[in-house]
């Protein structure tokens, strides 16, 4: 039976591919070395039984109805089913098969893509966890901001019962103001976020012109005490380049996330100062956050700084969100950003944005 298929010896030992002849009556006639070699049975076990003996359970009924297809003289392409290897191991192959009536004879190719259907159901499993992942995250999102904006509207509720008139000391009124606008400025934030849980459909982000003063500030106004207490300097210069198109929003969150940040991790001994500029650079729009903190060590941290929770110092408030929130903000709105640190002299972070 093999001799009058020997004029395909050569072809069917030099090709990597599943080669084989097999006939209308379901079992091989002919198979090269590699179908021998993947499936692991010998040439007596596969030509002695029928191909439907090593087909996967599940895949047998599919595979009987493409069979009855190229029974009618019909060419198969792509068709992909399992088989069983002598050592119980699933073999995923993708089939090519042309008939050829006259003989009552298949001639078959196939190619192992066990390892392309494993690395699909990872990407599914992973697809299903990131969806279930995300439905968690706006749900936690949507209980955050319902639930704080109840005692936020408490205590600004508490704010209008004080009787400023028993009030004298102007420090005290001073900071019952600075309470109020902190108060004020949580609850808008907190209604933005809602707002933007219930509508966001899509990952488009609104832009519009945005005035770099006013959102600064705004941040600054925003952690007045924070910057007060520790005597910081926020300086701003937008001379170059006063307004850019972005999103207002999360700009505030990068400014106050960068401006806290360079606060938090200011040398003891020294006033922190803030720098932000912005300008054109080769079409793009450059904004730079230059502190006189207590930098870091690139070469050792160049992996991790905008890793989730991840702190370069031991101080207490460090969680290591910030930076995590403002690398994403810069990737959500389509830029990138550049550090330059060394320990002990500070840090530069460089925003670059399509202008």
């Amino acid at each position: 039976m093999n001799s009058e298929f020997s004029q395909y010896d050569v072809f069917f030992k030099l090709t990597p591919d599943l080669v084989c002849i097999a006939g209308f009556d379901g079992y091989f006639k002919k198979v090269n070395p590699a179908v021998v070699e993947v499936l692991g049975y010998s040439y007596e076990e596969l030509y002695s039984n029928p191909i439907s003996h090593f087909i996967y359970h599940e895949d047998k009924e599919a595979t009987a109805s493409v069979r009855d297809e190229l029974l009618r003289a019909k060419t198969l392409t792509d068709f992909e089913n399992r088989y069983v290897s002598k050592s119980g191991e699933i073999v995923w192959l993708s089939w090519t098969s042309q008939p050829v009536e006259n003989d009552k004879l298949v001639f078959a190719i196939a190619k192992v893509i066990t390892q392309k259907k494993e690395l699909e159901a990872d990407r599914n499993v992973l697809l299903t966890n990131l969806t279930e992942l995300n439905k968690d995250l706006r749900h936690i999102g949507h209980m955050t901001s319902h639930d704080l904006r109840s005692p936020v509207n408490n205590l600004l509720s508490i704010y209008e019962l004080i009787n400023y008139s028993t009030i004298t000391d102007p420090e005290t009124l001073e900071l019952m103001e600075v309470f109020k606008m902190c108060c004020e400025d949580l609850r808008e934030k907190l209604n933005i976020y809602s707002k933007e849980l219930r509508e966001k459909q899509s990952l488009y982000i609104p832009t519009h012109e945005v005035d770099l003063k006013k959102v600064t500030k705004k941040v600054t106004k925003s952690i007045g005490a924070i910057i007060k207490n520790a005597d910081a300097i926020v300086i701003g210069d937008f001379v170059e380049l006063p307004k850019i198109t972005s999103n207002a929003t999360y700009l505030e969150s990068i400014f106050l996330n960068l401006i806290t940040n360079s606060i938090k991790y200011r040398k003891p001994e020294k006033k922190p100062v803030i720098t932000i500029t912005s300008k054109i650079v080769s079409h793009k729009t450059h904004l730079i956050f230059t502190d006189n903190g207590l930098g870091f060590d690139l070469d050792e941290m160049k992996d991790k700084i905008f890793g989730f929770q991840q702190t370069f110092h031991t101080h207490k408030d460090s969680q290591g969100i910030g930076l995590y929130l403002v690398y994403n903000h810069v990737k959500s709105l389509g830029g990138t950003i550049d550090v330059e640190s060394k320990l002990g002299e500070g840090a530069t972070f460089r925003i670059i944005l399509d202008s």
